[in-house]
């Protein structure tokens, strides 16, 4: 293990672990075995440091996200999301708690690319025709559900000690944003969903793009 990481894991443990929230310079130098100026040759300040735990945090959730290889069902990706995302904030529960820290005062851009991830398998259920709301719309429902499981779980978990809340949670978030496979002509929401994201994959030639920014904008009303 690295120097860096070695300091980095040292600080997400001890804040995790400190009922303040706050831990020292010198408690993390003692924990990770360096010495000060070693951790500000590294980290500038602990400002950087701990905006450094962060990208930390989102980096290792990041690698099992970009190395999955999506499947023909986008519903089972996007259960198999949820899932992975529990798993790692219980494996992981000082970065995570870190990762999605009220004090934190700016996103990383590791955590764009986590909604950007998951926005792209709505998408994919969107084409599919399986999906009520615009993916946008769908992506924060379902990102903010999802953190606030894993947080109270990590946190509470005296009072959220029920095994089965994640999946309760997560099903009927589902269910509130996807639909069964069409087969009646008047479900209109998951039809005008699936056509949104077909001409967002694939604009059509038939169209200027005035026109095609209006049906869009109209196909995103109908889906939500």
């Amino acid at each position: 293990m690295s120097t860096r990481t070695r300091i980095l894991e040292a600080t997400a443990e001890l804040l995790a672990n400190s009922p303040t929230g706050e831990v020292s310079t010198r408690a993390i130098c003692q924990a990770a075995g360096v010495g000060q100026p070693v951790l500000y040759r590294q980290f500038g300040d602990k400002a950087g440091l701990l905006a450094a735990v962060v990208d930390y945090g989102f980096e290792q959730y990041l690698e099992a996200k970009r190395a999955r290889v999506p499947s023909a069902d986008p519903v089972a990706d996007l259960r198999e999301g949820w899932d992975g995302h529990i798993e790692f904030a219980l494996a992981h529960k000082s970065f995570y708690r870190l990762m999605y820290s009220t004090s934190s005062t700016s996103a990383p851009t590791a955590g764009a690319e986590a909604f950007r991830l998951l926005e792209r398998t709505l998408e994919r259920c969107a084409a599919a025709g399986r999906l009520r709301v615009p993916p946008v719309v769908g992506a924060r429902m379902v990102m903010s559900a999802n953190v606030g499981v894993a947080l109270m779980l990590i946190t509470r978990p005296e009072n959220f000690d029920d095994p089965e809340l994640s999946h309760r949670v997560r099903d009927a978030v589902h269910a509130r944003i996807l639909s069964e496979p069409a087969s009646a002509p008047s479900a209109i929401a998951p039809v005008a969903a699936h056509l949104n994201a077909l001409l967002a994959a694939s604009p059509s030639t038939a169209l200027t793009e005035v026109e095609t920014a209006l049906l869009r904008d109209w196909l995103t009303r109908l889906a939500d």
